[in-house]
Protein backbone atom coordinates (compact mmCIF):
# COMPACT_ATOMS: atom_id res chain seq x y z
CA UNK A 1 0.00 0.00 0.00
CA UNK A 2 2.83 2.24 1.11
CA UNK A 3 4.54 1.49 -2.53
CA UNK A 4 0.97 2.64 -4.48
CA UNK A 5 0.68 5.49 -2.35
CA UNK A 6 4.22 6.66 -3.20
CA UNK A 7 3.61 6.12 -6.83
CA UNK A 8 0.43 8.16 -6.52
CA UNK A 9 1.98 10.96 -5.32
CA UNK A 10 4.85 10.48 -7.28
CA UNK A 11 2.83 10.82 -10.14
CA UNK A 12 0.56 13.61 -8.81
CA UNK A 13 3.96 16.13 -8.98
CA UNK A 14 4.42 14.79 -12.48
CA UNK A 15 1.09 15.48 -14.00
CA UNK A 16 1.28 19.68 -13.98
CA UNK A 17 4.31 19.18 -15.58
CA UNK A 18 3.18 16.96 -18.25
CA UNK A 19 0.19 19.27 -19.18
CA UNK A 20 2.35 22.09 -18.94
CA UNK A 21 4.46 19.94 -21.72
CA UNK A 22 1.32 19.49 -23.47
CA UNK A 23 0.16 23.05 -23.66
CA UNK A 24 3.60 24.08 -24.51
CA UNK A 25 3.72 21.77 -27.25
CA UNK A 26 0.06 22.59 -28.67
CA UNK A 27 0.78 26.24 -28.40
CA UNK A 28 3.90 25.50 -30.69
CA UNK A 29 1.96 23.70 -33.37
CA UNK A 30 -0.57 26.46 -33.61
CA UNK A 31 2.12 29.11 -34.11
CA UNK A 32 4.17 26.84 -36.46
CA UNK A 33 0.60 26.25 -38.57
CA UNK A 34 0.07 29.87 -38.12
CA UNK A 35 3.28 30.90 -39.60
CA UNK A 36 3.15 28.43 -42.05
CA UNK A 37 -0.16 29.28 -43.30
CA UNK A 38 0.24 32.83 -43.76
CA UNK A 39 3.64 32.96 -44.61
CA UNK A 40 4.89 35.27 -42.13
CA UNK A 41 8.69 34.05 -42.82
CA UNK A 42 8.40 35.22 -46.49
CA UNK A 43 10.27 38.35 -47.26
CA UNK A 44 8.72 41.31 -49.07
CA UNK A 45 10.40 42.52 -52.01
CA UNK A 46 10.04 44.99 -55.20
CA UNK A 47 8.45 43.37 -58.31
CA UNK A 48 10.31 41.07 -60.56
CA UNK A 49 10.27 42.48 -63.73
CA UNK A 50 11.02 41.40 -67.44
CA UNK A 51 11.77 44.29 -69.81
CA UNK A 52 14.23 44.80 -72.53
CA UNK A 53 16.80 48.03 -72.01
CA UNK A 54 14.46 50.84 -73.99
CA UNK A 55 14.42 54.72 -73.34
CA UNK A 56 10.75 54.11 -73.20
CA UNK A 57 10.92 51.63 -70.51
CA UNK A 58 13.69 53.32 -68.68
CA UNK A 59 11.57 56.54 -68.70
CA UNK A 60 8.56 54.25 -67.34
CA UNK A 61 10.56 52.75 -64.69
CA UNK A 62 11.59 56.12 -63.10
CA UNK A 63 8.12 57.66 -63.29
CA UNK A 64 6.59 54.79 -62.13
CA UNK A 65 8.16 53.88 -58.69
CA UNK A 66 5.70 51.20 -57.72
CA UNK A 67 7.11 49.23 -59.96
CA UNK A 68 10.45 49.32 -58.74
CA UNK A 69 9.46 49.80 -54.82
CA UNK A 70 8.99 47.44 -52.78
CA UNK A 71 5.44 45.75 -52.05
CA UNK A 72 4.84 45.45 -48.33
CA UNK A 73 1.46 43.64 -47.62
CA UNK A 74 -0.44 43.57 -44.62
CA UNK A 75 2.34 42.30 -41.96
CA UNK A 76 -0.38 39.73 -40.12
CA UNK A 77 -2.41 38.18 -43.21
CA UNK A 78 -1.26 39.88 -46.47
CA UNK A 79 1.54 36.78 -47.49
CA UNK A 80 -1.31 34.83 -48.14
CA UNK A 81 -2.58 34.60 -51.58
CA UNK A 82 -5.64 32.83 -50.17
CA UNK A 83 -6.73 35.74 -47.83
CA UNK A 84 -5.59 38.31 -49.99
CA UNK A 85 -7.91 36.56 -52.47
CA UNK A 86 -10.39 36.34 -50.15
CA UNK A 87 -10.75 39.92 -48.94
CA UNK A 88 -10.82 40.79 -52.51
CA UNK A 89 -13.42 38.07 -53.41
CA UNK A 90 -15.94 38.37 -50.56
CA UNK A 91 -14.95 41.42 -48.41
CA UNK A 92 -14.87 43.87 -50.66
CA UNK A 93 -12.84 47.40 -50.16
CA UNK A 94 -12.05 49.06 -46.92
CA UNK A 95 -14.89 52.50 -47.12
CA UNK A 96 -15.68 51.52 -50.60
CA UNK A 97 -16.79 54.76 -52.68
CA UNK A 98 -19.43 55.11 -55.07
CA UNK A 99 -18.55 57.15 -58.08
CA UNK A 100 -21.87 58.27 -60.31
CA UNK A 101 -21.81 57.20 -63.99
CA UNK A 102 -24.51 56.83 -66.86
CA UNK A 103 -25.30 53.50 -67.68
CA UNK A 104 -25.03 53.13 -71.41
CA UNK A 105 -26.51 50.42 -73.48
CA UNK A 106 -25.49 48.87 -77.38
CA UNK A 107 -27.40 46.56 -79.70
CA UNK A 108 -25.41 43.96 -80.97
CA UNK A 109 -25.41 42.69 -84.69
CA UNK A 110 -26.94 39.16 -82.78
CA UNK A 111 -29.37 41.08 -80.56
CA UNK A 112 -27.45 41.31 -77.80
CA UNK A 113 -27.45 44.39 -75.57
CA UNK A 114 -24.47 45.30 -74.30
CA UNK A 115 -23.81 47.77 -71.52
CA UNK A 116 -21.39 49.92 -69.88
CA UNK A 117 -20.70 52.61 -67.07
CA UNK A 118 -19.25 56.10 -68.16
CA UNK A 119 -17.85 58.08 -65.41
CA UNK A 120 -16.76 61.47 -66.24
CA UNK A 121 -12.98 62.95 -64.88
CA UNK A 122 -13.80 64.77 -61.82
CA UNK A 123 -10.56 67.06 -62.73
CA UNK A 124 -8.44 67.78 -65.42
CA UNK A 125 -5.77 65.33 -66.29
CA UNK A 126 -2.11 66.58 -65.25
CA UNK A 127 -1.25 66.86 -69.04
CA UNK A 128 -4.19 68.99 -70.15
CA UNK A 129 -5.15 66.26 -72.58
CA UNK A 130 -8.32 63.67 -72.63
CA UNK A 131 -8.07 60.28 -71.63
CA UNK A 132 -9.75 57.55 -71.45
CA UNK A 133 -9.48 54.26 -69.80
CA UNK A 134 -11.67 51.82 -71.43
CA UNK A 135 -12.15 48.52 -68.83
CA UNK A 136 -12.55 45.27 -69.08
CA UNK A 137 -13.60 43.37 -65.08
CA UNK A 138 -13.23 39.68 -64.46
CA UNK A 139 -15.35 36.68 -64.50
CA UNK A 140 -18.58 37.50 -64.00
CA UNK A 141 -18.12 41.38 -63.06
CA UNK A 142 -19.46 44.76 -63.34
CA UNK A 143 -18.82 48.49 -62.89
CA UNK A 144 -20.72 47.83 -59.35
CA UNK A 145 -17.78 45.63 -57.97
CA UNK A 146 -16.37 47.02 -55.08
CA UNK A 147 -12.89 46.76 -56.57
CA UNK A 148 -13.92 48.20 -59.80
CA UNK A 149 -15.79 51.51 -57.83
CA UNK A 150 -12.46 51.60 -55.94
CA UNK A 151 -10.54 52.21 -58.85
CA UNK A 152 -12.88 53.95 -60.86
CA UNK A 153 -12.90 56.60 -58.18
CA UNK A 154 -9.04 56.94 -57.94
CA UNK A 155 -8.84 57.16 -62.12
CA UNK A 156 -11.33 59.89 -62.02
CA UNK A 157 -9.64 61.81 -59.58
CA UNK A 158 -6.20 61.73 -61.36
CA UNK A 159 -8.15 63.16 -64.46
CA UNK A 160 -9.22 59.93 -66.47
CA UNK A 161 -12.93 59.48 -67.98
CA UNK A 162 -13.63 56.09 -67.03
CA UNK A 163 -15.60 53.42 -69.03
CA UNK A 164 -16.57 50.21 -67.85
CA UNK A 165 -17.88 47.11 -69.51
CA UNK A 166 -20.74 45.32 -67.64
CA UNK A 167 -20.21 41.75 -68.79
CA UNK A 168 -23.09 40.36 -70.96
CA UNK A 169 -25.20 38.58 -68.09
CA UNK A 170 -23.44 39.74 -64.76
CA UNK A 171 -25.47 42.79 -63.66
CA UNK A 172 -28.81 40.87 -61.75
CA UNK A 173 -31.03 43.51 -62.85
CA UNK A 174 -30.53 43.82 -66.72
CA UNK A 175 -32.27 41.09 -69.01
CA UNK A 176 -30.58 39.31 -72.02
CA UNK A 177 -32.04 40.34 -75.30
CA UNK A 178 -30.61 36.97 -76.65
CA UNK A 179 -29.84 33.80 -75.85
CA UNK A 180 -25.52 34.36 -75.16
CA UNK A 181 -23.95 35.63 -72.83
CA UNK A 182 -20.29 36.69 -71.59
CA UNK A 183 -17.23 34.28 -72.37
CA UNK A 184 -14.21 33.38 -71.74
CA UNK A 185 -12.40 35.61 -74.91
CA UNK A 186 -15.37 37.12 -76.72
CA UNK A 187 -14.39 40.73 -77.47
CA UNK A 188 -17.76 41.91 -79.11
CA UNK A 189 -18.72 44.18 -76.16
CA UNK A 190 -15.82 45.17 -75.14
CA UNK A 191 -15.32 46.54 -79.15
CA UNK A 192 -18.62 47.76 -78.97
CA UNK A 193 -17.66 50.01 -76.16
CA UNK A 194 -14.18 51.15 -77.31
CA UNK A 195 -16.36 52.25 -80.51
CA UNK A 196 -18.58 54.02 -78.63
CA UNK A 197 -16.08 55.81 -76.61
CA UNK A 198 -13.92 56.74 -80.23
CA UNK A 199 -17.28 57.83 -81.68
CA UNK A 200 -18.27 60.10 -78.61
CA UNK A 201 -15.01 61.33 -78.37
CA UNK A 202 -12.77 62.02 -81.18
CA UNK A 203 -10.07 63.52 -79.65
CA UNK A 204 -9.71 61.35 -76.50
CA UNK A 205 -6.75 58.63 -76.11
CA UNK A 206 -7.33 55.47 -74.60
CA UNK A 207 -6.02 53.08 -71.66
CA UNK A 208 -6.80 49.76 -71.84
CA UNK A 209 -7.29 47.98 -69.17
CA UNK A 210 -8.53 44.34 -67.65
CA UNK A 211 -8.52 41.95 -64.53
CA UNK A 212 -8.41 38.56 -64.76
CA UNK A 213 -10.59 37.28 -67.44
CA UNK A 214 -11.26 40.68 -68.70
CA UNK A 215 -7.12 40.82 -69.06
CA UNK A 216 -7.52 37.94 -71.60
CA UNK A 217 -10.13 39.76 -73.29
CA UNK A 218 -8.51 43.13 -73.62
CA UNK A 219 -5.33 41.66 -75.00
CA UNK A 220 -7.47 39.52 -77.28
CA UNK A 221 -9.29 42.42 -78.21
CA UNK A 222 -5.61 44.42 -79.40
CA UNK A 223 -4.35 41.35 -81.08
CA UNK A 224 -7.25 40.52 -83.32
CA UNK A 225 -7.09 43.66 -85.43
CA UNK A 226 -3.92 46.35 -85.94
CA UNK A 227 -6.66 48.83 -86.36
CA UNK A 228 -8.00 47.93 -82.53
CA UNK A 229 -4.70 49.61 -81.53
CA UNK A 230 -5.52 52.89 -82.99
CA UNK A 231 -5.87 55.88 -80.37
CA UNK A 232 -4.81 53.26 -77.82
CA UNK A 233 -1.57 54.48 -75.72
CA UNK A 234 -1.22 51.67 -73.43
CA UNK A 235 -2.89 48.51 -71.73
CA UNK A 236 -2.55 47.03 -68.51
CA UNK A 237 -3.63 43.71 -67.60
CA UNK A 238 -3.69 42.18 -64.46
CA UNK A 239 -3.82 38.98 -62.88
CA UNK A 240 -4.85 36.76 -65.96
CA UNK A 241 -3.83 33.23 -67.10
CA UNK A 242 -2.76 33.85 -70.71
CA UNK A 243 -4.39 30.39 -71.79
CA UNK A 244 -7.68 28.35 -70.65
CA UNK A 245 -5.89 25.44 -72.59
CA UNK A 246 -2.84 25.27 -69.85
CA UNK A 247 -5.07 26.31 -67.11
CA UNK A 248 -7.68 23.87 -67.43
CA UNK A 249 -5.08 21.19 -66.03
CA UNK A 250 -4.09 23.09 -63.03
CA UNK A 251 -7.65 23.57 -62.65
CA UNK A 252 -8.30 20.51 -61.56
CA UNK A 253 -5.52 20.22 -59.03
CA UNK A 254 -5.54 20.53 -55.45
CA UNK A 255 -1.96 22.50 -55.18
CA UNK A 256 -3.19 25.96 -54.05
CA UNK A 257 -6.64 24.27 -53.58
CA UNK A 258 -7.45 25.45 -56.96
CA UNK A 259 -9.64 22.74 -57.35
CA UNK A 260 -11.77 24.52 -54.89
CA UNK A 261 -11.64 27.90 -56.14
CA UNK A 262 -13.00 26.09 -59.68
CA UNK A 263 -15.39 24.60 -57.65
CA UNK A 264 -16.54 28.03 -56.10
CA UNK A 265 -16.29 30.08 -59.68
CA UNK A 266 -18.51 27.35 -61.29
CA UNK A 267 -21.25 27.57 -58.64
CA UNK A 268 -20.80 31.09 -59.13
CA UNK A 269 -21.37 30.64 -63.03
CA UNK A 270 -24.44 28.05 -62.46
CA UNK A 271 -26.04 30.86 -60.34
CA UNK A 272 -25.07 33.73 -63.30
CA UNK A 273 -26.70 31.12 -66.10
CA UNK A 274 -29.82 29.88 -64.31
CA UNK A 275 -31.15 33.61 -63.53
CA UNK A 276 -31.45 34.17 -67.37
CA UNK A 277 -32.60 30.36 -68.01
CA UNK A 278 -35.74 31.76 -69.62
CA UNK A 279 -33.34 34.07 -72.31
CA UNK A 280 -30.82 31.12 -72.24
CA UNK A 281 -32.71 27.94 -72.44
CA UNK A 282 -36.22 29.03 -73.41
CA UNK A 283 -38.48 28.77 -76.56
CA UNK A 284 -36.16 28.01 -79.71
CA UNK A 285 -32.92 28.72 -78.28
CA UNK A 286 -32.40 25.44 -76.38
CA UNK A 287 -33.42 23.85 -80.07
CA UNK A 288 -31.11 26.36 -81.90
CA UNK A 289 -28.19 26.37 -80.04
CA UNK A 290 -28.19 22.87 -78.53
CA UNK A 291 -27.31 22.96 -74.78
CA UNK A 292 -27.83 20.50 -72.47
CA UNK A 293 -29.16 22.93 -69.19
CA UNK A 294 -29.36 19.69 -67.14
CA UNK A 295 -25.91 18.81 -67.11
CA UNK A 296 -25.57 22.71 -65.03
CA UNK A 297 -26.93 21.12 -62.33
CA UNK A 298 -24.35 18.68 -61.36
CA UNK A 299 -21.25 20.39 -62.98
CA UNK A 300 -18.21 21.12 -60.62
CA UNK A 301 -16.10 23.06 -62.67
CA UNK A 302 -15.38 25.58 -64.73
CA UNK A 303 -14.83 23.14 -67.67
CA UNK A 304 -17.64 21.21 -67.44
CA UNK A 305 -20.17 24.62 -67.88
CA UNK A 306 -17.30 25.36 -70.69
CA UNK A 307 -18.07 22.58 -72.74
CA UNK A 308 -21.74 21.67 -71.94
CA UNK A 309 -23.02 25.82 -72.12
CA UNK A 310 -20.86 27.90 -72.69
CA UNK A 311 -18.67 27.48 -76.34
CA UNK A 312 -21.97 26.82 -77.70
CA UNK A 313 -22.87 30.57 -78.02
CA UNK A 314 -20.04 30.97 -80.31
CA UNK A 315 -20.73 27.53 -82.20
CA UNK A 316 -17.26 25.41 -80.93
CA UNK A 317 -16.99 21.86 -81.71
CA UNK A 318 -14.94 20.75 -78.87
CA UNK A 319 -13.48 22.40 -75.17
CA UNK A 320 -10.00 22.76 -76.65
CA UNK A 321 -11.02 24.79 -79.99
CA UNK A 322 -12.75 26.96 -77.47
CA UNK A 323 -10.07 27.40 -75.48
CA UNK A 324 -7.73 28.13 -78.04
CA UNK A 325 -9.70 30.34 -80.23
CA UNK A 326 -10.81 32.41 -76.99
CA UNK A 327 -7.32 32.43 -75.10
CA UNK A 328 -5.56 35.58 -75.56
CA UNK A 329 -2.03 33.71 -76.06
CA UNK A 330 -3.09 33.32 -79.94
CA UNK A 331 -3.27 37.33 -79.97
CA UNK A 332 -0.72 38.77 -77.84
CA UNK A 333 2.03 38.76 -79.46
CA UNK A 334 0.54 40.98 -81.91
CA UNK A 335 0.31 44.08 -79.48
CA UNK A 336 2.47 46.76 -80.16
CA UNK A 337 0.85 49.20 -77.66
CA UNK A 338 2.70 49.47 -74.22
CA UNK A 339 2.21 46.55 -72.46
CA UNK A 340 2.25 45.75 -68.73
CA UNK A 341 1.65 42.49 -67.46
CA UNK A 342 1.31 41.91 -63.75
CA UNK A 343 0.94 38.67 -62.08
CA UNK A 344 1.40 37.83 -58.50
CA UNK A 345 3.67 35.22 -57.44
CA UNK A 346 1.32 33.87 -54.81
CA UNK A 347 -2.05 34.04 -56.91
CA UNK A 348 -4.25 30.93 -55.90
CA UNK A 349 -5.73 30.51 -59.32
CA UNK A 350 -2.59 31.14 -61.93
CA UNK A 351 -0.17 28.15 -61.85
CA UNK A 352 3.15 29.10 -62.39
CA UNK A 353 3.31 27.46 -65.55
CA UNK A 354 1.39 29.92 -67.47
CA UNK A 355 3.68 32.42 -66.11
CA UNK A 356 6.19 31.46 -68.81
CA UNK A 357 4.07 33.01 -71.65
CA UNK A 358 4.04 36.45 -70.20
CA UNK A 359 7.91 36.44 -68.89
CA UNK A 360 8.66 35.19 -72.73
CA UNK A 361 6.57 37.65 -74.39
CA UNK A 362 8.61 40.65 -72.49
CA UNK A 363 12.03 39.19 -73.16
CA UNK A 364 11.14 39.06 -77.05
CA UNK A 365 8.99 42.40 -77.56
CA UNK A 366 10.36 45.66 -76.69
CA UNK A 367 7.37 47.11 -75.92
CA UNK A 368 6.12 44.54 -72.99
CA UNK A 369 7.21 45.07 -69.00
CA UNK A 370 6.06 42.25 -67.20
CA UNK A 371 5.93 42.32 -63.55
CA UNK A 372 5.56 39.27 -60.58
CA UNK A 373 5.06 40.06 -57.01
CA UNK A 374 5.74 37.69 -54.58
CA UNK A 375 2.41 38.50 -52.84
CA UNK A 376 -1.08 39.76 -53.99
CA UNK A 377 -3.27 36.66 -54.24
CA UNK A 378 -5.49 37.08 -57.23
CA UNK A 379 -6.54 40.93 -57.33
CA UNK A 380 -5.87 41.49 -54.02
CA UNK A 381 -2.45 43.29 -53.23
CA UNK A 382 -3.54 45.14 -50.09
CA UNK A 383 -1.11 47.66 -48.62
CA UNK A 384 -1.48 48.31 -45.08
CA UNK A 385 0.66 48.26 -41.81
CA UNK A 386 -0.67 45.03 -39.89
CA UNK A 387 -4.09 44.02 -39.95
CA UNK A 388 -6.42 46.60 -41.76
CA UNK A 389 -6.03 47.04 -45.35
CA UNK A 390 -5.74 50.63 -47.20
CA UNK A 391 -8.62 51.55 -49.26
CA UNK A 392 -6.49 51.76 -52.17
CA UNK A 393 -4.17 48.53 -53.09
CA UNK A 394 -1.05 48.18 -54.88
CA UNK A 395 -2.90 47.38 -58.04
CA UNK A 396 -4.68 50.74 -57.95
CA UNK A 397 -1.81 52.72 -57.79
CA UNK A 398 0.45 50.79 -60.40
CA UNK A 399 -1.92 50.87 -63.23
CA UNK A 400 -2.82 54.66 -62.36
CA UNK A 401 1.01 55.60 -62.15
CA UNK A 402 1.56 53.77 -65.44
CA UNK A 403 -1.04 55.39 -67.10
CA UNK A 404 0.45 58.72 -65.98
CA UNK A 405 3.62 57.84 -67.21
CA UNK A 406 2.61 56.90 -70.57
CA UNK A 407 1.10 60.05 -71.07
CA UNK A 408 3.65 61.73 -69.73
CA UNK A 409 6.06 60.11 -72.36
CA UNK A 410 3.37 60.76 -75.25
CA UNK A 411 3.22 64.20 -74.35
CA UNK A 412 6.90 64.93 -74.91
CA UNK A 413 7.65 62.67 -77.28
CA UNK A 414 8.61 64.31 -80.44
CA UNK A 415 6.06 65.19 -83.42
CA UNK A 416 7.88 62.39 -85.49
CA UNK A 417 7.09 59.56 -82.79
CA UNK A 418 3.30 60.54 -82.08
CA UNK A 419 1.16 57.63 -82.88
CA UNK A 420 -1.27 59.94 -84.72
CA UNK A 421 0.02 60.66 -88.25
CA UNK A 422 1.25 64.09 -88.41
CA UNK A 423 3.21 66.01 -91.27
CA UNK A 424 7.02 65.15 -90.99
CA UNK A 425 9.55 67.34 -89.36
CA UNK A 426 11.51 69.69 -91.33
CA UNK A 427 14.49 68.48 -92.55
CA UNK A 428 16.79 69.77 -89.89
CA UNK A 429 14.69 68.06 -87.25
CA UNK A 430 14.81 64.58 -86.55
CA UNK A 431 14.04 61.79 -83.93
CA UNK A 432 17.55 62.17 -83.21
CA UNK A 433 18.51 65.93 -83.51
CA UNK A 434 15.46 65.55 -80.32
CA UNK A 435 16.93 62.99 -78.02
CA UNK A 436 15.19 60.36 -78.65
Amino acid sequence: LSTQLKYVHTLSQELPAMFDGMKLAAVATVLYVIVRCLNLKSPTAPPDLTYQDTPLNRFLLKSCPQLTKEYIPPLLWGKSGHLQTALYGKLGRVSSPNPSGIRKYLPMHDGATATFDLFEPLKDHPTGEDITMVICPGIGNHSEKHYVRTFVDYAQKDGYRCAVLNHLGALPNIELTSPRMFTYGCTWEFAAMVGYIKRAYPDTQLIVVGFSLGGNIVCKFLGENRTNQERVLCCVSVCQGYSALRAQETFLQWDQFRRFYNFLMADNMKKIILSHRHSLFGGSSLKKIDMEPSRLYTATSLMQIDDNIMRKFHGHSSLKEYYEKESCVHYIHNVNVPLLLVNSGDDPLVHDSLLTIPRTLAAKKSNVVFALTLHGGHLGFFEGAVLFPQPLTWMDKVIVGYANAMCQWEKQKPMCQKHKMKPPLPLNQSCAAVGV
